[in-house]
């Protein structure tokens, strides 16, 4: 059910330019982007690909791959034929790599401001990607600013990075190249949001978010919400990358979980259950875990609430495409757009919610398949 329209839920944008990468449109009025980046090596080109096809089906929109040296970017043109989403060429230390990787395919090349080097060698890197029609992206990462920015702000800081970012945003500029969007990260979370705050007060170019080096999948997970999310409530960010040292395809996941949150995206199932207490009419937990594993398939957008008791399931019901909860004698209520349905015994409770859910998807994608013949 969509209640976008309700004022309080409403998110205004940060106004700034629409660029492309590849076939996918970022920053203006786009949809938030979604990004994770390739572990395997790049020169093993069939790893590297069957991972990217992991990442596409969990829904990555743009997907960043390193190009560290000249082998990594003669397969990045094999890996560019054989994936659908648009690529990222990842460049650091040797600007070379960002030309070679723009005749390879790249869609975006990815440079950062602390290693690539002199102006002149970022130059050729921009003829290059307006050669073959790629984007940028200025990477500013805390950890590797300019020595000259160390030496005058003393360590790393949210006003260095910042003026990394806009120096180069300047020679882009100045070589009248305006296809570029830009991040400022960090692992401290508190820098990170003070650097983006400045960044998006300063230049009019979409912005890239994400907490760098998060940490494990959990507590980077926590740390990516908190960070992204207060930009993002704010109004600011326009594509994001949630850096875990985990499978890339938790990234996507997590990324999609971050904007369904807070309703900038909508894909996939979005289960609303509750903790469960000595109230519940069945067990909560395990029927959630079962269930959020069997609908991992579903992307069309779906609310499912899953509640154990009447305390909170009716209201819950309410606001959710589909509803469960549960009741006394083994036995819970059906809800359907807010409304009481039918009842199902718990024991086949996981099956049915399974099959209306698929039936709601399918419905979905009809809907959504002639408005395209239309």
């Amino acid at each position: 059910m969509d209640h976008s329209l309700r004022p309080w839920r409403q998110i205004d944008r940060r106004k700034c330019r629409k660029i492309r990468v590849g076939s996918v449109e970022v920053g203006g009025d786009a949809p938030i982007t979604v990004q994770t980046m390739t572990n395997t090596p790049t020169t093993d080109a069939g790893a590297t690909i069957d991972q990217i096809r992991q990442m596409e089906e969990a829904g990555a929109d743009i997907i960043r791959v390193s190009c560290p040296d000249k082998e990594s970017t003669a397969a990045f043109a094999t890996i560019a034929k054989a994936t659908r989403v648009p690529l990222v060429a990842d460049i650091h230390f040797h600007y070379k790599r960002g030309i070679e990787a723009a005749k390879a395919g790249a869609a975006c090349l990815r440079i950062n401001p602390g290693n690539i080097g002199s102006a002149d060698r970022v130059r050729e890197v921009i003829k290059a990607a307006k050669d073959y029609g790629c984007a940028m992206r200025i990477g500013v990462n805390a950890g590797s600013l300019e020595p000259h920015l160390l030496e005058r702000y003393g360590e790393p800081c949210p006003e260095a990075m910042v003026e990394s970012a806009l120096d180069h945003a300047k020679i882009l500029q100045d070589n009248d190249f305006h296809e570029f969007k830009i991040s400022c990260k960090a692992s401290d979370v508190f820098m990170m949001v003070a650097a983006y705050q400045q960044l998006s007060e300063a230049i009019d170019c979409p912005l890239h978010l994400g907490v760098t080096e998060a940490g494990p999948a959990r507590i980077g997970t926590v740390k990516s919400a908190i960070g992204l999310g207060g930009l993002l409530w704010a109004g600011i960010g326009d594509t994001i990358r949630i850096s875990l040292a985990a499978d890339p395809v938790e990234e996507v996941k997590v990324g999609f979980d971050v904007l369904k949150s807070m309703g900038l995206r909508h894909r996939g199932v979005n289960i609303i259950a509750c903790p469960s207490c000595a109230r519940q009419g069945f067990n909560v937990i395990r029927t959630v875990e079962t269930l959020e594993e069997r609908l991992a398939h579903i992307s069309e957008p779906i609310s499912l609430s899953i509640i154990g008791c009447v305390v909170n399931g009716p209201g819950e019901a309410l606001v959710t495409d589909i509803g469960f909860t549960g009741g006394g004698a083994g036995a819970g209520m059906i809800y359907m757009a807010g409304k009481q349905d039918h009842k199902i015994d718990n024991d086949h409770l996981v099956d049915h919610v399974v099959e209306l859910v698929e039936k709601k998807a399918a419905e979905l994608r009809a809907v959504r398949e002639q408005a395209l013949v239309e």
